[in-house]
């Protein structure tokens, strides 16, 4: 059984913010988690580790090599250990992009505490979007234990980030659109009632969720459903989630906590063409007063502070493998200086956090 004591800080995309959502939603089907603080980041799309390391073979370029990966003014940048910088246009990604991303919605992390990204503030500062009053406090408090310093974004700062987070959004409704016209529904868009959502999950296994969901390509590769299976006989390693054995009689945990299956309008409404930003509080620009940031370190800054003030007991990371070079690895830590390590964007999928949580 998981410990109700301890709590967790998740950092993670819109789906793996989602589904940390969902769990603990339905918390009496899947069992629910320690996700005590939901930390999003801004996420246009994620990229395979495996073709994104295929794409840089194709470029001369190996991957042992690169010292970081950047998004900026519509380029992916590959930057070099010895300083070069190899850029191609943001289009010419999609050889190595997820193929799930284009049916997500979610440019900021809509059901999160807290927001963060780079898009809307100055360089060197992180754009971060309050969401909740426990996002609030953090932040206010943050800031005046003297982790990071604040200020209002620019007008011209929000209006980018919800032009880029609303063509998101219009860009995958096409693709939604599409999609639909040759294959099954996208389901986790269809608007239908709480009591339709109970009746038809209820009667899911993970045979549906293979139809429904990952035979469909709109896993994201979150982990929900490894993590929520009683009888763990749930897999991801490096691939679409897998089944090896018999579901437990009357178990609908991964139909439950996948974030591509029916959403509640009461967790994520059905009004996001009207707000690309989703429902907030305030939205500011932080610079780390801790540690030299790839965008500010905001979210490192506030990791740092929910450990060393025993807000929470540890806090998922992505660090990186020992022995494969950018290869994501997720954990969780309660070490400060193991969340200094781990700072930097990682632009490839990894089953976060829920793989390292204790049931």
């Amino acid at each position: 059984m998981m410990d109700n004591n301890v709590k967790t800080a998740m950092v993670g995309t819109p789906c793996q913010i989602l589904a940390a959502t969902k769990i603990n939603e339905y918390s009496d089907k899947t069992g629910g988690s320690s996700i005590d603080v939901k930390i999003g980041l801004f996420c246009m799309e994620n990229f395979s580790y495996t073709y994104l390391k295929e794409f840089l073979i194709d470029k001369k370029i190996d991957i042992n090599d690169v010292k970081g990966f950047r998004i900026e003014e519509n380029k992916f940048k590959v930057i070099l250990n010895n300083n070069d910088v190899f850029m191609v246009p943001l289009s010419e990604t999609d050889s190595f992009k997820r193929k799930n991303c284009d049916i997500c919605l979610d440019y900021t992390s809509d059901i999160s505490d807290i927001s963060i990204g780079s898009l809307g503030s100055p360089k060197g500062w992180s754009t971060v979007i309050i969401r909740t009053e426990k996002g609030k406090e953090i932040v206010k408090n943050a800031e005046k234990e003297n982790y990071f310093e604040t200020k209002e974004i620019s007008e011209k700062g929000k209006q980018l980030l919800e032009r880029i987070a609303n063509q998101k959004i219009q860009k995958n409704l096409e693709n939604i659109n599409l999609r639909e016209e040759v294959s099954r529904p996208v389901i986790y868009r269809r608007k239908i009632s709480d009591d339709e959502i109970e009746e038809i999950s209820s009667e899911c296994q993970f045979e549906n969720l293979e139809s429904d969901v990952i035979s469909e390509g709109a896993c994201v590769l979150c982990g929900a459903c490894e993590y929520v299976c009683p009888i763990d006989i749930v897999k991801i390693d490096d691939r679409k989630p897998q089944k090896f054995g018999e579901c437990k009689e009357d178990c609908h945990a991964c139909y439950y906590a996948c974030p591509r299956t029916f959403l509640s309008k009461n967790i994520l409404g059905y009004d996001f063409e009207e707000k690309p930003l989703g429902d907030y509080l305030d939205i500011v620009s932080v610079r780390s007063s801790k540690i030299k940031g790839q965008d500010g370190g905001a979210v490192t800054s506030i990791l740092m502070y929910l450990l060393e003030k025993g807000l929470v007991d540890n806090v998922s990371i992505v660090g990186e493998d020992e022995d494969i070079s950018w290869k994501p690895v997720s954990r969780l830590t309660n070490d400060v200086e193991e969340v200094k390590k781990a700072a930097g964007t990682k632009y490839s999928t990894v089953p976060i956090g829920f793989k390292a949580l204790e049931k």
